[in-house]
């Protein structure tokens, strides 16, 4: 790997987490371009330190400890910012933690260089961001009768 590699690397997890950061900004959320930057970035440098490696290449088995050493360390981080509401059913934050899961994901992608799927799946979390509140309000009201889609138990529905 060259350090020109490693550059871009770094720099896609950073782009990648950073706007995935950004999008739980503006949703006034607990963790922001920051946090999830850092996630995305420390999971990139992690696996790169354990040389990189991609599945069938050699060198595998170290990567793919690190790898599941940081999906599993995670966790804890995401845990940290799911709440459960006054209301027993009301269930906040765990879009958020999934969002924090996915950009320690998605660093791993960029950390092992597998373009591929960081390019296909990052629109489709961008797509699903955006659309997947609408959808989910559109949904209440068309087979609820109701606007209020905190029904379920949860999410990080905005307002």
């Amino acid at each position: 790997m060259t350090s020109t590699d490693i550059v871009i690397r770094l720099i896609a997890a950073l782009v990648v987490g950073g706007l995935l950061g950004l999008n739980r900004d503006l949703q006034k959320k607990a963790a922001g371009v920051r946090t999830i930057g850092i996630v995305s970035l420390a999971a990139a440098m992690l696996v790169m330190a354990a040389g990189g490696a991609a599945p069938g290449q050699a060198g595998f088995t170290d990567t793919s400890r690190i790898i599941q050493g940081v999906l599993t360390g995670i966790g804890f981080l995401g845990a940290g910012v799911i709440v459960r509401g006054e209301a027993e059913a009301q269930v906040h934050g765990l879009t958020t933690a999934a969002i924090i899961w996915l950009a320690a994901g998605l660093g791993v992608l960029c950390g092992i260089g597998a373009r591929v799927p960081l390019v296909a799946g990052t629109p489709l979390v961008f797509a699903l961001l955006i659309f997947g509140g609408p959808l989910e309000r559109w949904a209440y009201r068309a087979f609820r009768g109701t606007n209020d889609g905190e029904a379920s138990g949860g999410g990080d529905k905005p307002g």
